[in-house]
């Protein structure tokens, strides 16, 4: 595709543009007013509940102002805006499930006993006693933070590439988020980084794991990271964690769910697309238990349930939102060209 095509098809006005909200922006909608729902619902046991419908209104209007720049001006490219941006919101979705899940007690105790009686031992904290040296450090941290950017990659091949298909595979990875989300609102798993720190190292090499209750909820202690601290991608994967990450969503990995549901993505389409992201795709599997993100039963729950989650997120659309567009209808949520 050269430049000029590009360009054309991106930011020239669309024949046959969208009249009103995207299938993306709906499930966005609906997830906001489900989780709404939910604030009103557990109110009082809440930190700061207000501060939760505040995100909810801006988000809201931030919608709201793209649609109508989209209505003024609509072409591709502004629809990419739109979609990216709902994606975007992912980094307020996701330290949220927080704030919902610390008003229960941490179940860490039980999946880190599975764990040991699994392994005969902590595969977190021995991965990186094992592999500390910085190419294994630097390589593993590599694809940990390779995620969004995985993500990043994948959605624009899709928008460049396959047009037709690119609101499916928005709404995929978004839904298939969101279903995770719910998951992690409800069963508080903070992850081996959190529980080794509040525990204490000792312990759980002599195979004690306490129960800590609702301790999570006021302390967000992580354990240091292993391998080799001086690293560039070291560095930016603290970086990170230190900015968003919180002690939730552990089971089942996402990291490794969300990932798997990319690489069908990719090589459904394109097998060149699949092989560009499958090394990535391998080194995060391995990071997520390197970094004590998850347990390896965090990983293996992830993989497993990403197709099962693939396959009903891909059902979603094409039964419920496949079918509805109509360019005569002030409602149309989006335009299949």
């Amino acid at each position: 595709m050269n430049l000029w095509k590009l360009i054309r098809q991106t930011t020239f006005r669309e024949k046959e543009p969208a009249k009103g909200l995207l299938v993306m922006e709906w499930l966005c909608l609906g997830y906001m007013m489900l989780t709404a729902l939910l604030i009103l619902i557990f109110w009082q046991k809440m930190d700061h509940p207000m501060g939760m419908i505040y995100d909810r209104l801006w988000i809201l209007g931030i919608l709201l102002v793209l649609w109508g720049i989209y209505r003024m001006y609509p072409c591709r490219l502004l629809r990419f805006i739109r979609i990216s941006v709902q994606m975007f919101m992912l980094q307020v979705w996701y330290p949220e499930t927080y704030e919902f899940n610390r008003m229960f007690d941490n179940l860490d105790y039980w999946f880190a006993s599975l764990e040991q009686a699994i392994f005969g031992c902590q595969p977190a904290l021995l991965f990186g006693q094992v592999c500390s040296e910085r190419i294994f450090s630097e390589a593993f941290n590599l694809g940990y933070f390779s995620y969004y950017p995985m993500m990043l990659v994948l959605m624009s091949f899709y928008f460049l590439y396959r047009y037709k298909e690119y609101e499916e595979a928005s709404f995929i990875l978004m839904c298939s988020f969101f279903l995770y989300y719910f998951i992690y609102m409800f069963l508080p798993v903070a992850g081996p980084q959190y529980y080794f720190q509040a525990v204490g190292v000792e312990w759980i090499k002599v195979g004690i794991f306490p129960k800590l209750g609702t301790y999570f909820s006021n302390n967000m202690d992580m354990y240091p990271a292993p391998g080799d601290s001086s690293g560039f991608f070291y560095q930016l994967v603290t970086s990170a964690q230190g900015f968003g990450e919180r002690p939730t969503a552990a089971f089942p990995s996402s990291h490794v769910s969300i990932t798997v549901i990319m690489l069908l993505l990719a090589f459904r389409t394109s097998k060149r697309m699949g092989f560009l992201l499958l090394p990535f795709s391998l080194l995060l599997f391995g990071a997520t238990v390197y970094v004590q993100a998850h347990y390896v039963i965090d990983a293996i729950a992830g993989f497993i349930t990403a197709f099962p989650v693939y396959f009903l997120t891909r059902w979603m659309y094409r039964n419920w939102f496949s079918n509805i567009y109509s360019q005569d209808c002030p409602l149309c949520w989006t335009c299949k060209k």
